[in-house]
């Protein structure tokens, strides 16, 4: 059996390199061809050319490297048609992704699948009915996402979130955390104000006096801040004057074990958290830990935003439980008063939130089998292999 994989972002090389591992377990025989990172790589495939040449975003960043990235589309096409897998697997990016399977379903039938629905449930739904001339089948992370990609004339399998497979904090990881940070056993505040630079100079100053105001009669209480590389300077700088003594997490120091290992650990040692808004809401989920939800983008995006979306949350703890257990403090109302007024509420009674958080870990498929096993199922199911 042949399988073309196509990923150009890291998080879908993760979720390849598992999909590879689930279908190598099932077909032994299978041959691997493709655009990968390291995850995928390590599971056989060997690159066309090295995946970070796709990991681009923004339109700044794309239009110089637009003609590179035509050429690789085609070059990926035309691999495609050289090779004539039994199916050609795409993970997220789908700018590029569906432009390759948009030129070699043009002369052949190739089964196309595609792993990680579009977020039509919130904004542009008509993304799904363009998607459905090039893939046959769908691969989605979220339970209620099946029906909008079958309306499209798609077939959908939800497969689990990654989420669900991600390694825990033990109790001995959470100890070894407060000793490394001389952190005793003080109650913990965590505060992700995003990893890109723009997101960080936006949302310190009402964050930093919401902390403020939030902390002014809890003086043991610390903050404990984890970031990213390229923007742990302004990180550091933007909150040297909060109170709670901030901890910055700065992988450059730390081996990326060490940076990954003690990441996580945060995430569970934390009483409370406050939170860009994204993903990061489902890993807070996963670590047990109760969140208030706050985002303030500018102006401009933020009027439009609210005139495209269709849903009335942003938060994927309250889409999926279709509940509205995680307060948000977005746009407008991303301010220091009713930031802390969130957390505060939070604080006094989390009872909501934790089972709201365990209903989501179930629902995206925790304790069941691991979301790489479970897609490479679906897609040799969908097959008849």
């Amino acid at each position: 059996m042949r399988v073309f994989l196509i990923a150009g972002e890291p998080s879908g090389d993760r979720l390849g390199g598992a999909l590879m591992e689930g279908l190598r377990s099932l077909r032994p025989d299978v041959e691997f061809l493709g655009v990968g990172g390291d995850h995928m790589q390590a599971q056989g495939l060997s690159s066309l050319f090295p995946m970070s040449e796709l990991s681009i975003m923004g339109l700044a960043e794309i239009i110089p490297k637009y003609f590179d990235l035509k050429r690789r589309i085609e070059e990926t096409a035309q691999a495609v048609i050289a090779a004539q897998p039994d199916v050609v697997i795409s993970i997220d990016s789908p700018d590029f992704c569906l432009r390759v399977a948009k030129i070699f379903r043009a002369s052949s039938d190739i089964r196309t699948v595609h792993y990680v629905a579009p977020s039509v449930w919130a904004w542009r739904p008509k993304r799904a009915d363009k998607m459905a001339r090039v893939i046959d089948h769908v691969l989605a992370l979220l339970p209620f996402e099946p029906p909008y990609m079958e309306a499209a004339g798609m077939e959908c399998d939800f497969v689990g979130h990654p989420v669900v497979s991600e390694p825990k904090a033990t109790v001995d990881d959470i100890a070894a955390f407060r000793q490394h940070f001389d952190l005793g056993d003080t109650p913990i505040l965590l505060v992700l104000p995003g990893s890109r630079k723009g997101e960080v100079e936006r949302l310190t100053p009402p964050f930093g006096e919401a902390v403020n105001r939030f902390l002014a009669d809890k003086p043991d209480m610390r903050v404990v801040i984890p970031t990213v590389g390229h923007v742990a300077d302004l990180v550091a700088d933007k909150t040297s004057s909060w109170s709670g003594h901030p901890v910055i997490i700065d992988p450059r120091q730390l081996d990326q074990p060490t940076a990954t290992s003690l990441k996580r650990s945060a995430f569970a040692t934390a009483d409370l958290a406050l939170a860009a808004s994204g993903t990061v809401s489902l890993e807070l989920a996963a670590a047990g830990t109760p969140m208030v939800i706050a985002y303030k983008p500018n102006w401009l995006t933020f009027e439009i935003a609210k005139r495209m979306f269709k849903i009335d949350t942003v938060t994927l703890v309250n889409l999926v439980t279709d509940s509205r257990t995680i307060p948000e403090c977005l746009g407008p109302d991303c301010t220091p008063d009713q930031i802390a007024t969130a957390l505060e509420q939070v604080c006094k009674d989390p009872t909501a939130q934790t089972e709201a958080m365990a209903l989501t870990m179930q629902r995206l498929g925790q304790g069941g089998e691991a979301p790489g096993l479970r897609a490479a199922r679906a897609v040799l199911e969908r097959m008849g292999a």
